[in-house]
């Protein structure tokens, strides 16, 4: 969830940027710019055959056009998006040669690299996760043995046939059925324990080196850039030199949101280290295991 609200808000930061001050190509660069972070949502969700680097490449290969007739040369501007023969075939011929004329300069290859090497750690904490939940599911269906079940009446209820309901089974004695019914999970405690390091591991690179958060929020300032180095080097200048403010001030603003989330996930997990080897003890310490003077040892009340 943390990583879909990351996609959202980056692609509305983008869309911003062609509001104001480029919203001549608003109309036209708004199916790209869904296309571009439908693609980086996919592959954080590991859905699909997506290139994160392809996707930044093809959307720099559309922008080209419209920059290239709107801000570049804007008397050309009706010539593409039109659905006239030649609109089409000027508009291919500028996305094809795109990176051969390298309008943008550095800036769709630093963005490119930037977000493939954050989003590919973003992929692996998704997917990890996903193995995470699937274990716990597995253990929610785990089917209980007959010993077991005569076990756990027997604890639960058979003071009862004496009218003793009111009574709690013994910490000792409900500790030895939770372990006999338990023992094929305690097996998962070395695994989950290697399990939840490897989060710990994953979530730090995320919010590390490769800091998913600032990679995307990234993408509005890498792409802002490039505008303003295909009008500086383009055949007219028709616009000063200047980077938008508006820009650094929403990175500002939203800055260490994951980061945050992050740090508090990773704090939380920790705690379930041992989660499967203290079962028993965790299952005992709830309702069964009250503190009084006497409880019940399977045949008799007894002291504590």
């Amino acid at each position: 969830d943390t990583f879909q609200s990351l996609i959202t808000f980056s692609q509305n930061h983008l869309i911003s940027l062609f509001e104001t001050p480029y919203s001549s190509l608003m109309s036209s660069i708004s199916p790209h710019i869904a296309c571009l972070f439908t693609d980086l949502s996919r592959f954080l969700q590991g859905t699909g055959n997506v290139s994160v680097e392809a996707a930044v490449h093809c959307f720099f290969d559309s922008l080209f056009p419209l920059v290239h007739t709107h801000i570049v040369n804007p008397g050309i501007a009706g010539s593409i998006g039109e659905d006239s023969y030649n609109g089409n075939q000027l508009g291919d011929c500028l996305r094809m040669t795109r990176q051969d004329v390298n309008p943008f300069g550095p800036h769709p290859k630093a963005m490119a690299d930037t977000l493939a090497s954050a989003l590919r750690a973003g992929r692996v904490l998704s997917l990890t996760l996903g193995v995470g939940l699937e274990v716990m599911n597995v253990t929610e269906m785990a089917e209980l043995s007959k010993e077991c079940t005569r076990a756990l009446v027997r604890m639960h209820y058979c003071s009862h046939c004496r009218g003793l309901t009111l009574i709690r089974a013994c910490s000792g004695y409900c500790l030895n059925v939770m372990r006999g019914c338990l023992a094929s999970l305690s097996e998962l405690h070395n695994p989950w324990r290697q399990y939840v390091t490897v989060l710990q591991d994953l979530t730090h690179i995320v919010a590390g080196a490769h800091n998913l958060e600032l990679a995307l929020l990234g993408i509005r300032g890498q792409v802002e850039e490039a505008i303003l180095y295909a009008q500086l080097h383009g055949p007219r200048l028709t616009a000063t030199v200047g980077v938008s403010m508006h820009s650094k001030n929403c990175m500002l603003e939203t800055e260490n949101m994951l980061v945050n989330r992050i740090f508090t996930f990773t704090g939380y997990i920790s705690r379930y280290k041992s989660f499967f080897s203290i079962l028993p003890e965790t299952l005992c310490e709830g309702e069964m295991g009250i503190d009084e003077l006497t409880c019940w040892s399977g045949d008799d009340v007894v002291k504590r």
